[in-house]
């Protein structure tokens, strides 16, 4: 198969958190996380998803973090901005104005809670692909939207130019065989710990969770894929797997990783309602965790 429509962001993209001050956006915090991100060599910024706490950001505080970013990145990596929604409607709204802002692309959760047919979410999609000209990134995590957007709706929005990516967090290899082998899409992981297993198949690279404390790890497991040096790859994989199983594991995604970059110095690791700190025990394991995979720091 030729080149792959969304390989200009191939690699590792990071969902960055949105860091929080007494409640409200600590900006100069997110430049500082930016930066840290850019020098480690990250490939995208990926602002305002499910781990930039999208659903607690007030509609302004959505449009500013993204236009923060854009701006801070100011064309050194991608920014692909989450803008999706269960409304069309608000998606449109958000994409549009991302899209007025400089993104290079649109990471589009699949409507969630509403729970729309495959028909329904062929429509969604294509009525954001055909109304912004900038990339679109399908999201599928049926974990959180409670419906899969199944292969045969893929196949279908893979045949309008603007739909170009698929961040797959289905947890399925099939599925993500599935649209590799049949379409021209570019795959990328959802999940830090089965970013190797697509990489085998033929996806390109990761949205990563991981990477807002361990960018450097990850894309040495990107690049190591990405060249077929999968002995390398294998090794950097096993490393991270109990890392990224606890980075997701311990507690709903984003607690963990705010609490460990909190121990970092990093972030304040503040959350909003209904997202709530790890208590004691959860603390203690994600230290330890920290400790061992060698960062000496996690000492808070």
């Amino acid at each position: 198969m030729s080149q792959r429509k969304g390989s200009q962001f191939a690699g590792l993209a990071v969902a960055i958190i949105t860091p929080f001050r007494d409640g409200e956006l600590d900006i100069a915090r997110l430049r500082e996380q930016i930066e840290f991100q850019i020098d480690a060599g990250t490939n995208a910024i990926v602002p305002a998803g499910t781990t930039g706490e999208s659903p607690t950001l007030s509609h302004d505080e959505h449009e500013r973090v993204i236009a923060e970013t854009i701006a801070c990145v100011a064309g050194r990596v991608k920014v692909m901005a989450g803008t999706g929604s269960n409304s069309t409607a608000e998606a449109l709204r958000l994409t549009r104005r991302a899209a007025a802002e400089g993104a290079d692309a649109t990471l589009q959760v699949a409507p969630y809670y509403n729970k729309p047919t495959q028909e329904g979410m062929f429509q969604h999609f294509r009525a954001i692909a055909e109304d912004v000209d900038i990339p679109v990134c399908v999201y599928n995590i049926p974990g959180r939207t409670g419906k899969n957007i199944e292969v045969e709706t893929i196949q279908r929005l893979a045949e309008l130019p603007g739909i170009t990516m698929v961040k797959d967090a289905t947890g399925s290899l099939d599925q993500c065989s599935a649209i590799l082998g049949t379409t021209d899409l570019t795959v990328l992981s959802g999940d830090d710990s089965l970013t190797l297993p697509m990489m085998s198949v033929g996806g390109e690279g990761v949205i990563s969770v991981a990477a807002n404390v361990v960018p450097g790890v990850m894309l040495e497991l990107v690049r190591a894929a990405a060249a077929g040096d999968y002995t390398t790859a294998a090794a950097i994989h096993h490393r991270l797997y109990s890392f990224c199983s606890i980075m997701l594991g311990l507690s709903t995604n984003p607690i963990p990783v705010k609490a460990a970059m909190q121990m970092l110095g990093r972030d304040t690791g503040e959350l909003r309602l209904p997202m709530v700190a790890l208590d004691d025990r959860e603390r203690a394991i994600l230290q330890q965790t920290l400790l061992k995979f060698g960062i000496e720091s996690a000492v808070s």
